[in-house]
């Protein structure tokens, strides 16, 4: 620093003034605004009597150029040597009067310098709140100015690094054999702004008036440039960003965040809390509304408004109200309306042949000639006399697999209007395709179930389609009871049921006339390309009840009605009739009484044939 000679003459004649005259003449007590402020004095035994008493006379002028009060400038003083004094604390004296005579009072302690021993004191007792100062929160600055003539005799920069890092602002004055290093080490950057070397304590004076000009400096704020979204607040030399209420600063400390309160769990909503700038408001989810305490909500009752249109009942829900019928009844599309439910088309009813709906039930019916079961769902089956059933079932390239098991569900539904027994009705199945093949004989099943799960166990063929040997099969083997056919004495019905989709590649004539001849009541039922020609050739007379067409597999069901009535025999040998032993002599006597009142019959047809022979003789005779 340069010495007293080289200041130029009007500075040298205002620094001939005693301090405190200095000090008052650089300007009255300029309002910094709050500010923290403690002096650390160095009172070691290098310190001369006349050098602290000039400092006394520096502390004393400065406070007089400070605004000081609680509100605006506190200050506080310590002294250090080998020890550190606490002078009188931040928050001792809010008149500038009192801290005068406090400092006048001052005596040196004259030791050694541990200059970071007082920088520690400073930083853990002087600036605490206990002291006076004010919390961090209030972002007020706090500033210390180090006053020192020696090299410290212990470490400094390391706890005046901590002091700064805890937002305390070091300016460090050093006196004739101050350590330049020690000084640079404790002040706050930028350095040349907060280090000041003085060659004597005569000197002290420069430190004052620019330390009270950086105090009473511009207004930084006012300038611009500060960056602030919200509100800038001048402090000595320096500035802080505030916000406006309902925000909180950022972490750049200029941007400013709206506060969420709904973040913070305590807002009460039931339902949503809407957060704004310092501020919340409640809403609830669709279907409710606030209520009067504007919190928790209520669901409304759309159906109370009275402009629902429900026919019958109506229902609230978070979506509005909703039309519901009574029982019995079910909703039109319009969703207002409601029509009696046919449950014979809502529900699964089960009725073997016709469902009658009546309110809120349903009755089934059967058809005439038919009577209703105790179950009040099927009808009364292949009761009145026993049959041998076999199906032959078309098993040809041409089926197609899915439609195969079409075919095999259709056989099922034939066979669960049969009464299967071994007394009753016995089933027989024979697939054909180029070659055929006995899928189970007349005698192997005695229950429908056994029957219609061997059904479904059947594999398909594919192939060609030889109608005419199936036939064939059917004749010479089928009705033979080695494949459990009953014998002809018992008079027990014989059906052949050929189930085909297409033209037969060999010829069907001959034992299709062959199977009436042996007396097997032939049906024939036909899909897709089936020809008619053929059916009527297989069927017995008449062709009308023997013979069934369906153009699809899928709607071939409707033929079940048509069978139903005609593989049923009206007559034969009745349910509950024990069948006899055709050796049995009561059978022999039966036997003959049907055979000779056969003949008798046929003794009859003859004479009237031979009537009518005798009549066109004449006829003929008489024209010649």
């Amino acid at each position: 620093m340069r010495g007293l000679l080289c200041w130029p003459l009007p500075m040298l004649l205002f620094l001939l003034q005693p301090w405190e005259t200095q000090l008052e003449l650089a300007g009255p007590g300029c309002r910094t605004g709050p500010l923290d402020l403690v002096f650390v004095i160095d009172s070691s035994r290098s310190v001369r009597p006349f050098e602290f008493e000039t400092m006394r006379q520096f502390l004393v002028g400065l406070l007089r150029g400070l605004d000081v009060g609680p509100n605006a400038t506190r200050v506080g003083v310590i002294q250090y040597s080998s020890q550190v004094q606490s002078v009188f604390p931040l928050g001792a004296f809010s008149r500038r009067e009192d801290m005068e005579r406090a400092i006048r009072a001052l005596v040196p302690l004259a030791q050694g310098t541990m200059t970071g021993l007082a920088i520690q004191y400073a930083m853990n007792v002087a600036f605490s709140v206990a002291e006076g100062a004010r919390p961090p929160e209030a972002r007020v600055p706090r500033i210390a100015v180090i006053v020192t003539d020696g090299r410290p005799q212990d470490r400094v920069a390391e706890v005046a690094a901590q002091a700064r890092a805890r937002g305390i602002e070091i300016y460090a004055v050093g006196v004739q054999r101050a350590d330049v290093g020690s000084l640079r080490a404790m002040a706050s950057p930028p350095l040349d702004e907060h280090v000041f070397l003085v060659e004597s304590f005569d000197l002290i004076q420069e430190f004052g008036l620019q330390f009270q000009g950086r105090l009473c400096g511009k207004d930084l704020c006012a300038e611009g440039g500060h960056g602030c979204q919200h509100q800038c607040v001048s402090a000595p030399g320096t500035f802080h960003c505030a916000c406006n209420p309902g925000y909180q600063l950022a972490a750049d400390n200029k941007s400013c965040l709206a506060i969420d309160l709904c973040a913070e769990g305590t807002h009460g909503c039931e339902h949503h809390c809407i957060s704004s700038p310092g501020s919340y408001f409640c809403r609830c989810r669709a279907g409710f509304v606030l209520q009067q305490d504007q919190r928790s909500c209520r669901a409304i009752d759309h159906c109370s408004f009275g402009n629902h249109s429900c026919q019958h009942e109506c229902v609230s829900t978070f979506a509005g109200p909703r039309c519901y019928c009574r029982e019995g009844h079910d909703l039109l599309p319009d969703g207002r309306s409601c029509q009696a439910r046919d449950l014979c088309n809502g529900v699964d009813h089960g009725c073997e042949f016709q469902c009658v709906s009546e309110g809120l039930s349903y009755r089934c019916l059967c058809p005439e000639g038919q009577q209703l079961q105790a179950d009040g769902k099927s009808c009364n089956r292949c009761r009145e006399g026993h049959v041998d059933l076999v199906l032959l079932v078309d098993g040809s390239k041409s089926v197609r697999p899915q439609n195969f098991e079409l075919v095999k569900r259709f056989v099922n539904q034939i066979v669960d209007f049969l009464d299967v027994s071994p007394e009753g009705t016995r089933v027989g199945l024979v697939q054909f395709s180029s070659r055929v093949r006995t899928e189970f004989p007349l005698g192997r099943y005695g229950t429908a179930a056994e029957v219609k799960q061997a059904v479904l166990a059947v594999e398909y063929m594919e192939r060609g389609t030889m109608t005419g040997l199936a036939l064939r099969h059917m004749v010479e083997h089928s009705f033979s009871e080695a494949q459990g056919a009953r014998p002809r004495a018992l008079n027990v019905p014989r059906v052949g049921l050929v189930f085909t989709d297409g033209r037969s590649q060999d010829d069907i004539s001959v034992w299709a006339a062959r199977a009436k001849e042996e007396g097997i009541v032939m049906y024939a039922v036909g899909v897709g390309k089936a020809v008619e020609e053929e059916l009527r050739q297989i069927a017995s007379e008449p062709a009308e009840l023997h013979v069934s067409y369906s153009p699809d597999f899928d709607t071939m069901t409707h033929l079940l009605d048509n069978l139903r009535g005609s593989i049923c025999p009206e007559e034969g040998i009745g349910a509950g009739t024990e069948l006899r032993s055709p050796c049995e002599c009561e059978s022999l006597v039966e036997f003959q009484g049907r055979t000779l009142g056969a003949l008798e019959t046929l003794t009859e047809n003859l004479a009237q044939l031979t009537a009518r022979l005798e009549d066109l003789e004449n006829q003929l005779a008489t024209q010649k």
